[in-house]
């Protein structure tokens, strides 16, 4: 049982984020955000596949009016990422955001930081402060000390400007593209403030050596109590951080959303062609809601017996399958024919 870090409550539009909250699965546009039809059709896909937050980059002037549209168009709170120009942040809010994320200490101009938060603790806009250890500031980049001190100092420094300021609507990311260096530093700023944390690595890599990073990284610090939304970042469709959230919290008994699957290795016992079966039942049900578990495997002699807590599954024979439930045999089917009358037999149980 994981005993998670008691964190401040804050809200992105209608999803709390901290406290006993379930950790919120977030990802990011990858589209050019002006071009709304797009970003609204990628929204809706992140949305569909269980994505509970999602980010989109704001360039430009035009970028900024695109949200106008978005936000009206999009079933999830949506987050503006802004770097530098103040003005971008007071668009943003002012077509109606649902929160930030900014660098308080990038934007230059007290006053022009003071602007920004003003409006945002008139609409109750909350601010994600995202450090990343390649862009720390000058004078923390000479400092003498491990670079997850960096980056914390670098995160409490962007803090106080928003405490200064008497503003505390804040998330925190603290990323690097090292699994240990972003594992200390959540670990050593969990102990000096309260914020809800977003945690993930950032520039993972593409989609098998990015989920082992992510999910090594995001999978000790979850294991920790530390963490309360996550975003698995790969050089992939954005799809697949969501799908790739939601395995990493189910393992760790985090939330439940969505099918438990699982397959056998195979081995010289195998009569059926186990890997693209199992790959095509995955991709079938990756978007199947239901807290249930499946499985493929590889033969009848061995494999209703050995997955017999799964709900439903698939064990192979000679150019045919075996579908059990609980263990038991229900259905005796040729391969050609397997993946659909499974898909039939667990959509309509």
């Amino acid at each position: 049982m994981i005993n998670r870090r008691k964190t401040k409550v804050i809200s992105i539009g209608n999803v709390k984020v901290g406290g006993d909250n379930p950790i919120s699965v977030q990802s990011m546009c990858n589209t050019d955000t002006r071009d709304i039809k797009a970003t609204s059709r990628q929204i809706q896909e992140l949305a569909d596949a269980g994505c509970e937050i999602v980010r989109v980059a704001v360039l430009n002037k035009d970028a900024g009016e695109a949200i106008k549209d978005l936000v009206k168009i999009s079933p999830v709170p949506l987050i503006a990422d802004i770097h530098f120009d103040y003005r971008l942040a007071i668009q943003c809010i002012n077509n109606g955001i649902s929160a930030l994320r900014l660098n308080p200490g990038n934007i230059g101009k007290k006053e022009h930081t003071q602007k920004v938060v003003e409006l945002a603790k008139q609409q109750n806009i909350p601010i994600r402060i995202g450090v990343n250890a390649g862009s720390l500031e000058k004078e923390l980049q000479d400092a003498d000390m491990p670079l997850y001190e960096k980056m914390v100092q670098s995160a409490l420094g962007h803090i106080k400007i928003l405490e200064d300021m008497d503003f505390d609507l804040i998330k925190v990311s603290l990323k690097s593209s090292d699994v240990m260096t972003t594992v200390e530093a959540y670990k050593l700023l969990s102990q000096k403030v309260d914020y809800p944390l977003h945690v993930g690595l950032t520039e993972a890599g593409t989609l098998k050596g990015g989920l082992v990073k992510s999910a090594a990284g995001i999978g000790i610090l979850l294991a920790q109590g530390i963490g309360d939304t996550i975003r698995v970042s790969l050089t992939e469709n954005p799809v697949e951080e969501v799908h790739a959230g939601y395995e990493i919290l189910k393992c760790l008994g985090l939330r439940n959303r969505g099918v438990n699957f699982i397959s056998c290795p195979t081995c010289g016992r195998t009569q059926i062609d186990l890997i693209s079966l199992a790959k095509q039942v995955e991709e079938r049900f990756k978007n199947y809601d239901k807290n249930i578990t499946i499985a493929v495997m590889g033969c009848a002699v061995n494999g209703p017996g050995e997955a017999k807590h799964a709900d439903f599954g698939i064990a192979g024979g000679i150019g045919e399958g075996y579908i059990f439930k609980k263990g038991e045999i229900i259905a005796r089917v040729p391969e050609a024919q397997l993946l659909e009358k499974f898909e039939e037999i667990v959509i309509n149980s």
